[in-house]
């Protein structure tokens, strides 16, 4: 009797700021899995909330202009000659999502959404919601993993060390830039980190040097979220820390790669550092580090999973101080710090998270089955779970 295959919905686009990456890490995931395991449905979301499947999502999967938008809200597509726009209400969201799901018959859906709408915790209720098992943490994982604010109150409360930060309000910033500037200035020294909290890829991140740069930086991480995180950069003006990352993969007993680290080709690892086609920036796997300091990133990236309450898979970032400073001075016990996680980072087959496991030993496509197994294994354990008396 032949297996029966396992029917994967591949979830891509969205709405946020990190679409295009979406569409490059589904692209890669899709051309990896294997047909003889898997009958893969591709589904894609458009920059308005739309959501197509069949040609509709192929097309926007290649980037063609002929998908239709609508202004109708959020549309459910399945199977049929014609396609009905769902309630725009919460009320008749999941049930429309759950019926999706089942005229497809999925038994998983494998979200590849990246940042806000798809990273945070909110396609995550959606799927609880409809009772859907999916790949990645849920949505108290995803939503703290996203929020970099809550993320480092998490870190915090686990003992985790982080460096020093101020959370300020767009409000607050809009109302009265020169308090907020002397509140900044009063626990953070320059050289600090602006972002905006609830975003990924380095999108409206900026490094500010001085007071001077500090507005325009402030200004451009408010456009992007309603709650923006200073962090004081590690080592102090001049230095340019180490990047290193680590790929952490499991639910209950998740388990850490080699580490990694990025060589940015400017000041640190921004969008362009990390997209454009003419960037230099180079991944060193593994990474030059001590056996001890290897240990113990490990160990903190497993922590920090831990902390977040994260599932299935996340990258952890941390920045460390180089081994000698500005002076030529060799530092003995360079500073280690969690810099932020990342439950849902870029997949493409050649990302850094898929190349940490491949150099672990795990290879793309054998990553990508770990993934929807834990994600079984995860619904499975929640069936343990009594929802009501």
């Amino acid at each position: 009797m032949m297996k029966k295959k396992l029917r994967v919905g591949v979830l891509f686009g969205g709405r946020s700021g990190e679409h295009e990456v979406s569409l490059r890490s589904a692209a890669s995931i899709l051309k990896a899995m294997d047909p003889k395991k898997y009958e893969v449905v591709p589904i894609g979301i458009t920059k308005q909330g739309q959501w197509l499947n069949g040609g509709g999502a192929q097309a926007l999967l290649e980037g063609e202009t002929a998908v239709q938008e609508s202004d109708a809200g959020v549309t459910i597509i399945p199977p049929a000659p014609k396609v009905k726009p769902a309630k725009k209400s919460a009320k008749g969201l999941a049930p429309a999502a759950a019926a999706a799901a089942d005229a497809h018959g999925l038994d998983v859906i494998f979200p590849v959404l990246h940042g806000t709408f798809g990273e945070d915790g909110t396609i995550q209720g959606l799927f609880e919601l409809a009772d859907i098992a999916y790949v990645g943490s849920g949505v108290l994982g995803s939503s703290t993993g996203m929020d970099k604010d809550a993320m480092k109150r998490m870190f915090l409360a686990e003992g985790l060390p982080i460096t020093p930060h101020v959370t300020v309000l767009r409000g607050e910033w809009s109302s009265d830039a020169k308090r907020v500037t002397r509140r900044i200035e009063k626990k953070l020294q320059y050289p600090v980190f602006v972002k905006p909290a609830n975003l990924g890829s380095s999108v409206g991140i900026s490094k500010v040097h001085d007071r001077n740069e500090l507005a325009a930086a402030m200004d451009l991480a408010a456009s992007y979220d309603r709650k923006i995180v200073i962090e004081e950069g590690v080592g102090g003006a001049g230095v340019k820390p180490r990047e290193l990352e680590v790929a952490v993969l499991g639910n209950d007993f998740p388990e850490a790669s080699v580490i990694g680290e990025i060589v940015p080709d400017r000041e640190f690892y921004d969008y362009e550092s990390k997209y454009d086609s003419t960037s230099t920036s180079e991944p060193v796997i593994p990474a030059k580090l001590t056996k001890s300091e290897a240990k113990t990133i490990r160990e903190m990236a497993i922590a920090a999973f831990r902390a977040c309450d994260c599932a299935g898979l996340a990258r952890v970032d941390f920045l460390m101080e180089p081994a000698v400073n500005t002076k030529g001075k060799k530092i003995k016990n360079p500073k280690i710090v969690l810099n932020e996680i990342n439950t849902m980072p870029g997949f493409t087959s050649i990302s850094m998270y898929p190349k940490l496991w491949e150099a672990t030993g795990l290879t793309y496509p054998q990553l990508i089955d770990r993934l929807i197994q834990l994600a079984l294994e995860r619904e499975q354990e929640k069936k343990q779970t009594n929802f009501s008396r």
